[in-house]
């Protein structure tokens, strides 16, 4: 038989406190407790060892490799933090990186200025749930079932009477059923249609404004959008109001302002009539408030939408909508 079981573990603990690395660790973990190995050697010859010295030996082999294992399992350990402080060891001649600060998106960016525009006019701001009834998002709003006018929006149906907010107008309802006039809210959020191509999105966001009190008219209507067109972009853009339908709106409105771009004079992203649309307008159908319990003849009052998205293209001279949903890092960097 080879060296005693003592003198086999002392030179095994004499070649660890030599090793300084994982692959001399496991060189060593194979000569010594590999199947091969010169302690698995020496258990299996216990059996040729007289009688009387077989347990003995047996005991202390086994102690010996009990130990052995822990000592080679606490080196690997030691060797291993090691190996992790040396990657993240710093070289202070290296040049420095400087971190890059990040920045609210385009979309955010835009939808807290359209907020805080209306806010200084003495609005407030109105969220809710993006996963609507069909009662809020078109009953109430003067859509009822089979209405030609939902033929305008592709509706996502999460059930026969569930779908996902064509609008944030619902919000206008929900207000007006907990609050008596006089009302003036906006209402931010995201909505959802079954479209896509350059200019629009299955998912985009609106802003929604709805203001009702006593003798409110079509000319605070007008007042109101210009002042808002002219602090989005400037005192000098020409805005008009066309003549449109809405069925939760009568008389309605779209508002258009003379091209960004281009300023009138024609050219691609107006298609060549020297005017964008931006939003829809109107005051509020009676319908709308007969839902809600208002008396339609002390009160009136209007309401607009616009989506976020026209609006930041428009701003920032943006020609493909889906820019805004790539994440692309040179794009959202921009802003």
């Amino acid at each position: 038989m080879d060296k005693s079981i003592d003198g086999i573990y002392q030179e095994a603990l004499d070649e660890l406190n030599g090793v300084s690395d994982l692959t001399s660790l496991e060189a060593l973990t194979v000569r010594y407790l590999g199947r091969k190995g010169r302690l698995t050697a020496f258990l299996r010859n216990i059996a040729n060892l007289p009688p009387e010295q077989r347990a003995d030996e047996g005991k202390k082999a086994n102690q010996s490799k009990k130990k052995l294992e822990e000592a080679i399992q606490a080196l690997a350990k030691r060797l291993k933090e090691g190996d992790g402080h040396r990657e993240e060891r710093i070289d202070i001649t290296l040049p420095g990186r400087p971190m890059v600060p990040g920045t609210l998106h385009p979309i955010t960016r835009v939808t807290q200025e359209i907020c805080d525009i209306f806010l200084r006019m003495g609005f407030s701001i109105a969220e809710g749930p993006e996963v609507e009834s069909d009662y809020y998002n078109f009953e109430a709003l003067n859509v009822p079932k089979y209405h030609p006018a939902r033929d305008m929006q592709d509706t996502f149906y999460v059930s026969e009477n569930i779908v996902l907010r064509t609008q944030t107008s619902p919000m206008q309802i929900r207000v007006m059923e907990k609050q008596a006039p006089p009302v003036a809210v906006v209402a931010p959020g995201k909505v959802f249609r079954c479209d896509s191509d350059l200019t629009h999105t299955p998912m985009f966001h609106q802003v929604e404004g709805l203001l009702v009190d006593e003798d409110v008219s079509f000319a605070d209507l007008k007042g109101t959008l210009t002042t808002f067109v002219h602090a989005m972009f400037d005192d000098q853009t020409t805005l008009r109001f066309r003549p449109s339908f809405f069925p939760f709106t009568e008389p309605s409105a779209e508002v258009d302002i003379l091209c960004v771009m281009c300023r009138g004079e024609g050219c691609r992203v107006c298609s060549h009539s020297g005017w964008l649309e931006i939003l829809g307008s109107g005051m509020v159908h009676p319908n709308v408030f007969r839902s809600v319990g208002y008396d339609t003849l002390k009160f009136a009052g209007f309401a607009f939408g616009m989506g976020v998205e026209r609006i930041a293209m428009l701003k920032y001279g943006i020609d493909d909508i889906r820019k805004f949903f790539n994440n692309d890092i040179r794009f959202l960097g921009q802003f």
